[in-house]
């Protein structure tokens, strides 16, 4: 794990906080920290040279996010997904927007979309599709997650986004293990940001909803044929 996120300056609990947390958050996301590992906050609060307050209420914050458990006297553990775990979370964030869509197609449109935003989402696009045809996961990670957080918040409902993005973090955090696995993971994972781009930029919501469902559909059937790959029990 890295060093000290709060070198280089003084910082407020708060901000300490968030540092902690976002660096923590991005050790699991890659797959540095992994499923099972345990930790305590005297642990972590040592490592980056800081007080254990932050620290616990960043691994809280983390606990609420659905990345770790709460080990009662013990401390932390990453949290384990199962296979099984990420179809069901791929199935709830599949329901979710099968409710936003219905709501664009009963407005009739997707509403009016300021370019500058469309411009914004696109340069995540453009990033995340080179990553992903190149292999290079830990970029591809950053820029997936951006840009749903952006195509997410073109609909105006942060609580819709705040739910899909843990539930997209959460699948990241499963789907790591396996990828890393690969040899090679150039053109495996989706690269086809751009289409839903062009799609939504052109107000088109049932071709919006289908590439969302290639997405869905390509990382389903992907998992599937690395987790069946993989020695061992799957549950």
């Amino acid at each position: 794990m890295p060093g000290s996120p709060a070198a280089g300056g003084s910082v407020t609990r708060n901000s300490l906080r968030q540092q902690i947390a976002d660096a923590l958050r991005d050790e699991v996301l890659t797959g540095r920290l992994q499923a099972g590992r345990h930790f305590t906050v005297k642990e972590i609060a040592e490592l980056y040279g800081v007080s254990a307050t932050p620290v616990r209420e960043a691994l809280v914050d983390l606990a609420a996010q659905g990345l770790l458990d709460i080990e009662h006297h013990r401390g932390f553990q990453v949290r384990r997904f199962s296979h099984k775990d990420f179809r069901e979370m791929v199935d709830a964030r599949t329901l979710v927007l099968e409710g936003a869509f219905g709501r664009m197609t009963d407005a009739g449109s997707m509403g009016e979309i300021p370019a500058a935003a469309i411009a914004s989402v696109r340069r995540r696009a453009e990033a995340a599709a080179r990553a992903a045809l190149s292999g290079e996961l830990h970029i591809l990670i950053g820029y997936d997650l951006r840009f749903w957080r952006e195509i997410a918040a073109l609909g105006g409902n942060p609580h819709i986004c705040e739910f899909l993005d843990r539930i997209r973090v959460q699948t990241w955090v499963y789907a790591v293990p396996l990828l890393r696995a690969q040899p090679c993971l150039a053109g495996l994972c989706w690269a086809e940001h751009l289409s839903l781009v062009d799609a939504v930029a052109d107000g088109d919501t049932a071709a919006a909803q289908r590439i969302v469902y290639a997405y869905n559909d390509h990382y389903l059937a992907l998992m599937d044929k690395l987790a069946g790959a993989r020695p061992g029990p799957e549950s």
